[in-house]
Parts: structure tokens; sequence; C-alpha cells
């Protein structure tokens, strides 16, 4: 397919906004974020695959004194996990990975527990495994990784539930999902994501962060904002952790990943489809489907130590709204909806 095709070779000029009304109009959405004390935001509306606003707020780096603009590079925390998924459903176009091949065949040292668990319910939260976050150790220091979550749950002797009867949310299942991607691959989890999604789409400065080996290019830092005051909050225990929310990425790159969603580019209508048919609780493959204002939905959203974001997709629309915020609080999902409303 031509669009597809040519996705990768797009200039930067795809971000200019063919109609945006609210261009040179102050947004009380998004006051809170505007000014060069505070952290800041990026939005992105696309509508039938063309940029019709885009808006930057605030400050990247408080310290450093640079503003967010369309290439800040921001953590996207959970909304990570359709990435992750997207990885996992290309070993199955290449044929070395089966959505029901059970998990301890993969990967050795799951638990006993963990035998009837699949590779479909680690994508659909439907494992029941424990969460990681409440295994690490009092007193733990530096940060946990991916490899680590495997280790701390290999000693658990119960699930929440069994198996594919019910749903709870669960990073564990994400971490594990990154190390499935390496095990069936050969690469790391990031030099995967590089080869097989950002390379191709052309998101050339999206990359999954890991500390010491890589640099985030236009990086924005995380904060916390109370009384008034910001102060640098950028970094947990768990931000080591990339399947479940370790990519970096900004609003030029993320644009071509929406395009890239609507076309055969990554993976075939038929895997795009299984991407976003909801299981239990309306959860796909890394995306919740779900309506709003009586919309079909495809949407995540990503908190972590000094982030918060959103993606929602409308497809019966060929609407996306995108806000990313190196912030911890509040909350962006009811702004997305807000913007969104505009172009209903």
């Amino acid at each position: 397919m031509r669009v597809a095709a040519t996705l990768a070779l797009l200039p930067l000029v795809l971000l200019s906004c063919a109609s945006d009304p609210y261009a040179d109009l102050p947004d009380p959405l998004f006051a809170a974020y505007d000014g060069k004390a505070v952290p800041g935001a990026a939005v992105l509306v696309v509508q039938n695959g063309e940029a019709v606003h885009r808006a930057t707020y605030g400050m990247a780096d408080l310290e450093g004194g640079l503003a967010v603009s369309a290439e800040t590079n921001f953590r996207l925390a959970s909304v990570t996990k359709q990435f992750t998924a997207t990885a996992i459903l290309l070993l199955v176009k290449d044929g070395v990975l089966g959505l029901d091949d059970p998990v301890d065949g993969i990967l050795s040292g799951m638990p006993a527990v963990a035998d009837p668990i699949t590779v479909r319910h680690l994508l659909q939260h439907q494992s029941g495994l424990q969460d990681y976050e409440n295994l690490i150790p009092d007193g733990f220091q530096g940060q946990v990784h991916d490899a680590d979550v495997l280790e701390l749950i290999s000693g658990t002797d119960s699930l929440y539930f069994p198996p594919g009867t019910d749903y709870r949310y669960s990073n564990t299942g994400y971490a594990l999902l990154a190390l499935i991607v390496e095990k069936r691959s050969g690469l790391t989890f990031p030099d995967f994501l590089a080869t097989r999604i950002f390379t191709p789409l052309g998101m050339e400065h999206s990359l999954a962060f890991v500390d010491g080996l890589t640099a985030v290019p236009h990086r924005a830092f995380g904060y916390v904002v109370e009384n008034g005051q910001a102060s640098f909050r950028d970094q947990s225990r768990t931000s080591a952790v990339l399947g479940d929310g370790g990519i970096y990425s900004s609003l030029r790159d993320l644009q071509r990943w929406d395009a890239a969603l609507s076309t055969d580019q990554l993976l075939t209508d038929s895997l795009r489809t299984l991407m976003f048919t909801p299981g239990l609780n309306g959860y796909g493959f890394g995306w919740r489907i779900d309506t709003f204002a009586g919309h079909r939905r495809y949407g995540h959203t990503g908190s972590t130590s000094g982030f918060r974001n959103v993606i929602h997709r409308y497809p019966d629309l060929g609407l996306t709204v995108i806000i990313l915020t190196n912030r911890a609080a509040p909350d962006v999902a009811d702004l997305a909806e807000q913007v969104a409303a505009r172009y209903f």
C-alpha cells in the first residue's frame, strides 16, 4: 500500500496543522501547564490522517530552561504497553510465537502455579500473577528490571485467580512479555523495538530507555507540583522495567505510530483486529476498548513518577487525541475527552 510504504519518509512538516481553530487562542484547558516555571504538556489531534491541532505548553526541563516542543520525548509509562503488545504480534506474524503458547515453556523460572498461563493471558491481563510491585523487598536499593520481575514472582505459590477467568491489570504480565520478545527474537527488547517498529516507521527519537546505555534526545524530565511549586521527580525504583512502561516518545513520532495503526505496514489486518478485540473488562492487546459519547474508542493512559499521558483513538471518526505531560498529577484522560469533543 503506497500510504504505508511512505510513512517513514514523511518530513517533520507532517505535523503542520491543516485546520486548527485553536491555533492562536489561549486554551483554558491547559492554563495550568503554560508558563516558564511549570512542567508542561504536548497536545496533538489527528483527524483523517492530518494533524488538525498541535500545541505545546510549559517546560520540558525546568533546570535546563528547555521548553516543551513537538520533538520533546516524554516517558510514556503504560502507553508503552501497546508497543509491547505489537512486538509480540510481530513475533506471531513471524511464526515464532503463538498467542496460546504456555509462558512456562518460553521463560525458565516461572512458578509452578503459573503453568496454565499463556501469552494471550499476559496480553489481556488475565494471568492472575501477583503484582511485582508488592513483592519488592523492604529496603531494596536501586531499580527493578524486567528480569528481576521474573525472579520476584518465581517464588510465589498463588495467583489472584485461575488464568483466563478474571481481569486484573498487571504490570507483571507486560514485563514478562518483554522477556518473551527477547527470548523468541534473540534481540534485546530495546533493539527489537528499534529494529521492527521505530526505524520502519521513522520514529527517529523514540526508544526504550536503559540508563547508562542510551540517552533520550529532547528529554522531558518528570516533576511533581505541590502548592504551586515544582519538584524534580523523574525516576522511581520501577522506572527501569521496560515492558510495562519504559518507552520515551514525542508528538512527532506518535503521529507516525498512529498512522501505522491504520495500515498494514507493521501488522496485518487480522492481527490488528485481534489487537483491538476486547477481552474481559474491555481490554484488548495493549489497548482499552470502550465508548465515549457514543463513539467507539481505543485508548490507554500512562502514569508514572513525574509523568501523565493518554492516547485516545476514535476509529469510526478517524480521530486521535494524544496528550503528554511531565508532571505526576493530575490525570489527563478527562482533558483528552474535552479536546476530542470539540471535533465530534
